[in-house]
This record gives structure tokens, sequence and C-alpha cells, in this order.
């Protein structure tokens, strides 16, 4: 058997991805024993047409990281996807929309408004927008059409397996690859290299069942480094969101932010994470639950930081 043929490939994210590929540390040098990396353009020179002039099926695996936002992205995620045998969904904004998906709360429209004209340090006077084609002494010059929601990956091609994390964490990633190279593949569909249950089932912090009178913002208090965050009063996601990551944030003395989306079983990590708050919650009307809730400033922001675009809501209405 022949080594691995391995391709990355960064749409609408960050770039944080590529760099937790390196994060494996040394294991590097073991990825390189075992696969060679056909197509890579954050790291290597390559053009479109390398990736067309490929057979069908050349790449043993693709690691597809960042959502889908403009046309360009999508062109490629149908064109890896014919040129790969197994597709990755990498990080959280191929699985779950990550940032880029809380542009689903805006429309095109108002996004390019804002950023072309109405920012403070915007200086276009005439009001310029950009073109999908415009004419110049060269030639013509043309941008990717840039489009009204922001989907994952697995709302634009089949997918085979999923990592999530923003970014996943290198020993994750190892766990993944490990996987992969030795050909004995869980079911399709599966999440790999995480863990199989909630955030909180590997947090070390303890837990009293303690119920809380307000909700705090992270600058407002100085948590106490034992006990559960979310009993202290602070935002935590850990209830509603997927184990694997080793509580990295949590053992900072930081709330759970949500980034690996939420457990097996869970459809709507936003509606869980509000399930598990109002458990908690300790009100004696409806007027004090909307004077403790209120002090969630961003709502959409907190509890769907990372997955509006895998939502029950997936965007707002028009």
């Amino acid at each position: 058997m022949g080594k691995l043929k391995l391709a990355f490939y960064w749409a609408a994210s960050c770039g944080g991805c590529e760099i937790s590929v390196l994060e494996i540390g040394e294991h590097i040098l073991e990825v390189a024993e075992i696969a060679d990396i056909v197509f890579w353009p954050a790291a290597m020179d390559f053009k479109y047409s390398d990736v067309e002039k490929m057979p069908d099926r050349s790449i043993d695996v693709c690691f597809y990281n960042g959502a889908v936002r403009m046309l360009e992205n999508e062109h490629m995620a149908k064109l890896l996807r014919a040129k790969s045998k197994i597709l990755v969904a990498f990080g959280s904004c191929a699985c779950e929309g990550c940032i880029p998906g809380l542009a689903n709360l805006k429309r095109r429209e108002d996004i390019l408004n804002r950023v072309y004209k109405e920012t403070p340090s915007t200086d276009n006077p005439d009001g310029v927008m950009p073109l999908l084609k415009v004419k110049v002494l060269e030639g013509e010059l043309e941008l990717p059409e840039f489009y009204n929601q922001v989907n994952t990956l697995a709302q634009t091609v089949d997918v085979d397996y999923f990592i999530p994390g923003c970014p996943p964490v290198g020993e994750q990633v190892w766990k993944a690859i490990q996987t992969l190279a030795s050909g004995k593949l869980p079911p399709k569909g599966s999440f790999i290299g995480c863990g199989e249950k909630a955030l909180c089932d590997e947090c070390e912090l303890k837990r009293a069942e303690k119920k809380i009178k307000k909700i705090y913002r992270n600058y407002e208090v100085i948590p106490d480094r034992e006990q559960c965050l979310l009993e202290q009063g602070l935002l935590c996601m850990g209830p509603a969101t997927r184990s694997g990551c080793g509580a990295q944030c949590v053992k900072a003395n930081m709330p759970c932010r949500g980034c690996y989306g939420p457990p097996p079983n869970v459809d709507d990590q936003g509606a869980k994470m509000l399930s598990a708050l109002s458990s908690i919650v300790d009100v004696k009307d409806e007027g004090e639950a909307k004077k403790i809730l209120a002090d969630v400033v961003d709502p959409v922001g907190t509890f769907y930081m990372f997955g509006v675009a895998n939502s029950l809501l997936r965007r707002a209405k028009k």
C-alpha cells in the first residue's frame, strides 16, 4: 500500500484550523512517513487547475475547513468532494458555521453597506460597491458571488466525517489522522477524534446543584477556581457542548464558549443551553426571570456563537 494522499483547504474561516494541523508537534514527522500532501494552498502554491486535473477520488482524505460563504467556497467544496474518497468537515466553521455564520442574522446588502459605506474608518465618498465583474485596461476582473446565507459544508456537499473545534486541539487532530490512516473507519457521519459526551463530563470543577440569582459577564467577577462556573453565574456552555477539547478554557478559569458544537443527540445547541440555564436560575415569578435574563447582553451571540448556520434557526427572517 502506498502513501495516503492528503489535501487541506481553507474556505470562510480565520485560518486557525490550518495552524492546528501543525499543533500535532513531532507527530508531523509520522504523518510525513505515511502520507503525501497533494493540495494545501495555505502552505504551498496551488492553482484551481491543479485540482481540476486530478483524477476523481485520487485524494484519499481532504480536510475542508471553513464555512461556505461565497461562490468560490461552494465551487471548491464540490470540486474537492469529487476528487476525494473521504471528505472531512474540519473545524467549527465547516461543521457548524461558527463565527461567519453569525452573518445570517443580517442580509447580504446590510453587510456590504456596513463594510463599504457605514464604518467610521471607511473613506468611500462615492459609495463604490464591489462588483462581480469589472473591466480594466488589462482585461476583466472577477470576484466570487457573496451569498446571502452562510452554510456549513454538509449543507453544501456530502460529508463523510466531522472534526469539531475552533480550532480542533492538536491531540484531537492527531487522533483523527490516526483513525483515518488505520483504515478502520467509524460509520459515515461520525465525529472523530473527540468525545461522545457533554463537556461537563470531562470538567474537573465541583458541582453542587447551586441555584443562581444573577448572571455575570466574564469581566465582572473573579471566579472560584474549584467551583462550577455556571453555578457562579457565568455563562459556561459546557452542558450544551461536545467533549474532547480537554476543557481547556475552563482550566484557564474561563467559561466554555461552545466551539465543539452540541453533544450527540442534541439538534440545537442554543436550545440545549437555555434548558440547562433554566434549571439553575432561581426565580419566583416572570418578572424576576426577565430581570435575570436581561443580564445576557447578546443572547444569540452567546448561545449560538458557533452554531447559527447549523441550528434550527439557520438565519434571521428576511
